[in-house]
């Protein structure tokens, strides 16, 4: 799709672009220039938000800016006109940039809701809803812009109230350049509610860093209730962004747009569509953690993450292996069951904007080593706010670890199109009978959800029954492979 357009020799326009695969709109969360900045080509010029993930728009040519088309909190469709630009400045003064459509509006007036269009989650199609995106009105004063609510939820949590600025007139007085940060400080200042422009950096070259900006952070306390997060594992729930109440408020409101919108609706389309199957296992893990406390020793597993997840992750792909009929999918319009030779292994992973599911591509083909740097990678891009939409699509398997919260287990919900999904709880010091004798031994329950329409019972207890004779002798690792 051309994202750019020329309504006269010195006017250009540039147009949402499609930032992943299949999507249809986007919301702009920041403008970081206003009319009359000078832009050059490749300079980031706003960020927007997609059904999975904030991205920053750059623009694709020099010049200056003329008009902004729609205000922040506006969620606009692909294709369409959001800034234009001046890129014969000083020319003839007649030459005006053509006149937006009546889905363009003026930023001077009430931009007009965008034609109600579904998010698609990447790989899952587009769910079907009558929900519709409502635009924040950029004349919106400060009082409600300040109970304005920032960020996605799972569960139950409090979201932070920052306010969403109006478009900036011509004259705004903005600074000259823009305060070099990478995309995670820039989302944690957003978070935050602090303005880079105020921020000293500190970092190599000016460049701001998360200290920098937490340094600049007014602390806020937690709420009591709010759950601890564990940022050294991926996870089923996600992180919640917490703030005081609006003072006097007696409910707080938060708008369910973006990565939380599109989860929602995929997880909706999944418990009613999917008849689910959920069985479950408590297992002995103690050679398993033994292996693991080994595994980091050994100098052929240096600079990777090593803990219980990866065996787990290795021990399901071995169960696959000897189960294969268990990777499949359901194709609804064909009526056919669709086998996969191959598996990506989905890791649930909380992010402050949501739960997200990446997925390892080939993670059938890795050695343990190899496994091990692909887990490591995924968190920390995931945790990083850089997941990309093609890393969530395609997934065939998926395990969450809800254990990381003290959790027990659960029964999670497939991520729509796929056959299983592995729930891992808490690995706990229990009294275990163990060679004929009472003793405190590790041990974990494991929960396994499948798509009863092509997983039955046998295979579904097969797979899962596999997995925990794995972790119980991991040596089978070696003797089922």
């Amino acid at each position: 799709m051309t994202t750019m357009t020329e309504t006269s020799a010195r006017f250009r326009e540039f147009k949402m672009p499609d930032v992943g695969e299949g999507l249809t709109e986007a919301e702009i969360l920041k403008w970081y220039v206003q009319p009359g900045d000078t832009v050059t080509d490749g300079q980031v010029v706003c960020e927007v938000e997609t059904a999975k993930a904030a991205v920053e728009l750059p623009i694709p040519f020099d010049g200056v800016v003329h008009e902004l088309r729609f205000p922040e909190g506006t969620t606009v469709d692909v294709g369409q006109v959001i800034i234009a630009v001046d890129v014969v400045p000083g020319g003839e003064a007649a030459a005006e940039p053509a006149a937006p459509a009546a889905a363009e509006p003026e930023p001077a007036a009430e931009p007009e809701a965008p034609k109600a269009r579904q998010p698609v989650l990447v790989g899952y199609g587009v769910a079907e809803s009558s929900t519709k995106r409502r635009a924040r009105k950029g004349t919106e004063p400060p009082a409600a812009a300040a109970a304005a609510i920032q960020g996605e939820l799972n569960g139950h949590t409090t979201a932070t109230a920052v306010p969403v600025p109006a478009p900036a007139p011509a004259t705004t007085v903005v600074p000259e350049s823009r305060p070099l940060a990478k995309p995670p400080v820039r989302k944690l200042a957003k978070d935050l509610g602090i303005d880079l422009a105020t921020v000293t950096p500190t970092g190599a070259g000016g460049i701001i860093t998360r200290e920098d900006v937490h340094a600049a952070a007014t602390p806020v306390p937690e709420p009591a209730a709010a759950p601890a997060a564990t940022a050294a594992a991926p996870e089923a729930v996600a992180v919640p962004v917490t703030a005081a109440p609006v003072p006097g408020a007696r409910e707080t409101r938060i708008p369910v747009k973006g990565v939380r919108k599109a989860i929602a609706q995929a997880m909706v389309g999944s418990a009613f569509t999917a008849p689910h199957v959920t069985e479950f296992v408590t297992v002995d893990v103690t050679r398993t953690m033994k292996l693991v406390a080994e595994l980091k020793e050994d100098k052929d597993m240096a600079g990777v993450r090593v803990n219980p997840l990866l065996i787990i992750a290795k021990a399901l792909l071995v169960a696959i292996k000897r189960n294969p009929e268990v990777n499949a999918a359901w194709d609804e319009a064909n009526q056919e069951i669709v086998q996969k030779h191959y598996v990506n292994l989905g890791i649930a992973a909380a992010t402050p904007r949501g739960l997200i599911v990446p997925n390892i591509k080939d993670a059938h083909d890795k050695t343990l080593p190899q496994l091990a740097a692909a887990l490591g990678e995924l968190v920390t891009t995931a945790r990083e706010g850089k997941t990309s939409p093609a890393a969530m699509a395609g997934g065939t398997v998926t395990i969450t670890n809800v254990g990381v919260f003290g959790v027990d287990t659960g029964t999670p919900i497939l991520n729509p199109g796929e056959s299983a999904i592995l729930a891992v709880g808490a690995i706990k010091l229990q009294p275990w009978v163990h060679k004929g004798k009472v003793k405190p031994r590790q041990v974990t329950t494991l929960a396994l959800s499948f798509d009863h329409r092509l997983v039955d019972g046998e295979l579904g207890s097969k797979v899962l029954a596999d997995v925990a004779a794995i972790l119980e002798q991991p040596k089978r690792l070696i003797t089922w492979a």
